[in-house]
């Protein structure tokens, strides 16, 4: 393993499962874990019926919702832990700015983002979970979260055009890219001791992971 690799973050699109593999990765290495809350995002369920009015009031306090996470509980990190693992990147605010919100809003919204991203701590690793629609749709039916339960293919879809066009140009930190649209690492044991490993192991800069196992 490599000792390193101390701050790990899994990104990608809603549903692929970055929050469980997050939790999966951290009771491995016995590490610090920090999530999104977003249950306390008083805007997200009323954006999901109605994107064009509540766009910009929910991606804002996502913002300004990771940016006191950041500061509270990454820079205030546990000091016994060797490790840190988180289920979001805090420029994942800019992916989801782009394809929500209109011109004039993007542009106020980056420059809020630019000044608060100067306090994000860099991580050592991102790992992207890459997955298509048709399989996210379906992690999204089988969770079953109530204010998901109306959502939209297309915005799905557009999520995943951003995700990979975000990651194809991303240079802050070693990424691996993973393709996740085969994996089940909850139900299929030796499939995250595989992906455990090669995350441990990735090399420097970006590479890429494809389960040996499909599903």
């Amino acid at each position: 393993m490599s000792s390193e690799r101390q701050y790990i973050i899994i990104e990608g699109v809603i549903g692929v499962g970055k929050t469980t593999l997050a939790d999966m990765i951290s009771k491995r290495l016995n590490a610090q874990l920090v999530v999104e809350q977003h249950e306390e995002n008083p805007f997200l369920a009323d954006f999901y019926k109605d994107p064009r009015r509540y766009a910009f009031q929910t991606e804002l306090f996502f913002l300004l919702s990771r940016h006191r996470q950041q500061m509270d509980e990454l820079r205030q990190s546990d000091l016994f832990a060797q490790h840190l693992v988180t289920d979001y990147l805090f420029s994942k605010s800019r992916i989801f700015a782009a394809i929500t919100l209109e011109e004039r809003e993007v542009a106020l919204f980056n420059t809020v983002a630019h000044l608060l991203e100067r306090d994000a701590p860099i991580p050592d690793l991102v790992v992207y979970l890459q997955s298509n629609t048709q399989r996210l749709m379906r992690n999204i039916r089988l969770r079953d979260r109530e204010y998901e339960r109306g959502m939209n293919p297309e915005y799905i879809e557009a999520l995943v055009e951003a995700y990979n066009h975000h990651f194809f140009r991303y240079k802050a930190s070693d990424l691996m890219i993973v393709n996740a649209t085969t994996l089940d690492f909850v139900r299929n044991p030796d499939q995250f001791d595989d992906l455990f490993t090669q995350i441990m192991n990735a090399p420097g800069g970006l590479s890429y992971y494809n389960p040996a196992t499909e599903v």
